[in-house]
């Protein structure tokens, strides 16, 4: 076959393959269509999208483009997204009640799932925790972040804490959407571009790359997360984490051992740890002020409150 016929040959299957089955039309049907074929192909926009009740201005070229490419970037990293998606069971429920509570948006949700991945990490530069707060920073938002305990692990302490930043950037630029840039950010550096471009939208500033992303990451995740199954993860419930039942003890002296401590609870330090993650040390060497509550097992007879019983 002479290489100009086969060129042709090979565009043609290209072209069936890409676009020779009829597109079946609405969004819904689209993904249905994609997931149900398993082709690799551009993941459909949806028709409109909100980010806590503030349309996207899905008519720019602009914001198509960079909500293309964070649908794509999670819809095809399997791995990542299905592991975000077993996590939600356990911990967004918890941290859900707790945005209610504060009057914060449940979309924020999935500025957690972006920046932590649900999962109690540290950043490079310090950040840690579920929500990913610098150390001054929770300090200032009323944390305690020590050797031995950093509330930033905390999922209710450090969801209140995230929630009280976000509705002090609400309050400061009137936008949800510009208090989710803020978190990334940080309120001077978005204030200073804001001042510089003489722009008081989001979607109409000039960011640096990350923040750029930032908000679209949010949008792509809540679009996914929301619609698991549209978007090519078929899981069952029983795929998902359970959630975690525990109840709390209070603690008001110095452990010398947590590990001693928790066998008391039947757990080992591993376990004490996975459930309280905000615990840094392998011992508490005094008070902390306040009591502090630990989780342990909820069929557990609680013997003590400080140092482990003999």
């Amino acid at each position: 076959m002479k290489r100009s016929t086969l060129t042709l040959f090979l565009a043609g299957l290209l072209l069936l393959g890409l676009w020779g089955i009829p597109d079946p039309g609405t969004l819904s049907e689209r993904l249905h269509f994609l997931s149900e074929h398993n082709h690799t192909r551009l993941v459909p926009l949806p028709e409109a999208l909100d980010l806590a009740g503030e349309l996207v201005p899905l008519h720019s070229e602009d914001a198509q483009e960079r909500l293309t490419k964070e649908l794509l970037t999670n819809t095809y990293w399997h791995s990542n997204t299905l592991q975000l998606l077993k996590r939600s069971s356990r911990y967004l429920p918890a941290m859900g009640r707790i945005l209610e509570e504060e009057g914060i948006p449940q979309d924020f949700l999935y500025l957690a799932v972006i920046e932590s991945g649900l999962a109690p990490v540290v950043s490079p530069a310090g950040a840690a925790g579920f929500w990913q707060l610098m150390p001054g920073t929770a300090k200032e938002l009323g944390l305690t972040v020590n050797d031995e305990v950093d509330e930033r692990y905390h999922v209710e302490k450090s969801t209140r804490a995230a929630a009280a930043y976000l509705r002090s950037a609400k309050d400061r630029f009137g936008s949800w959407t510009l208090a989710a840039a803020s978190y990334n950010m940080g309120m001077s550096g978005l204030q200073r571009q804001m001042d510089r471009q003489a722009e008081h939208q989001y979607y109409d500033l000039l960011l640096n790359e990350e923040t750029k992303r930032y908000v679209f990451r949010i949008l792509a995740l809540k679009c996914i997360m929301q619609q698991p199954r549209a978007y090519g993860f078929d899981l069952s419930p029983a795929d998902y984490d359970a959630p975690w039942e525990h109840r709390h003890v209070p603690v008001d002296s110095a452990v010398s051992s947590w590990g001693e401590w928790a066998h008391q609870f039947g757990w080992s330090y591993n376990e004490l740890k996975r459930h309280n993650p905000w615990l840094r040390e392998a011992f508490l060497s005094a008070p902390q002020g306040d009591t502090l509550w630990i989780a342990v097992p909820v069929s557990a007879v609680h013997q003590t409150s400080g140092s482990p019983a003999r």
